[in-house]
């Protein structure tokens, strides 16, 4: 992803504050706006996250439902784990996720996007892929990952965005770039 062109109302970094140090970073900028005066931007400093939409030969997609402790809830979603540092590669990464969560290898995994999921509040920079020639393997998530497998026929997937019961961001946007490029096949 380019960096995007200047823009007049760019904000200027003043002081940087680092309010938490984990997994991802929390700070507490001040920063001079364009019109001289100053404000605090408080965001998440992220490396970054993979995600991959696993398509069967039949075109079902291969989910993982997990309980997200922010929301409340079991959620639906595609694969996907956060890079380890901002030099970690996309695409070994996804390659683990994959494993790891679904116990699936790929014979052929493909850029699909990458997106800012949040801008107004994280640097976080999600890069989705799809992988096909799937060969099935034990699942082997990290210790405090408790995820079921289920898979979903495309159509069925995209209905279940339509309808609200898959609102996870990754995962609707992976289905939305999939069924564009399925109807461009067309």
């Amino acid at each position: 992803m380019g960096k995007p062109a200047a823009h007049p109302y760019t904000e200027k970094k003043h002081k940087r504050r680092l309010v938490f140090s984990g997994t991802v970073n929390f700070r507490a900028d001040t920063v001079t706006l364009p019109n001289g005066k100053r404000s605090t931007r408080e965001f998440v400093d992220h490396p970054g996250a993979v995600a991959v939409l696993p398509v069967l030969p039949d075109g079902r997609i291969i989910f993982v439902r997990q309980f997200r402790y922010p929301v409340g809830v079991a959620t639906l979603e595609i694969p996907a784990g956060k890079l380890n540092s901002a030099a970690d590669k996309p695409l070994a990464r996804v390659k683990a996720e994959l494993k790891e969560e679904t116990g699936y290898t790929a014979a052929s995994i493909k850029p699909l996007l990458s997106y800012w999921p949040t801008p107004a509040f994280s640097t976080e920079v999600l890069h989705v892929f799809t992988a096909t020639g799937l060969r099935g393997g034990k699942p082997e998530p990290d210790e405090d990952e408790f995820l079921t497998l289920e898979t979903i026929p495309f159509e069925k997937a995209w209905r279940m965005v339509l309808t609200g019961r898959i609102r996870d961001s990754k995962t609707v946007i992976a289905l939305q770039a999939w069924k564009i490029k399925l109807l461009e096949k067309k």
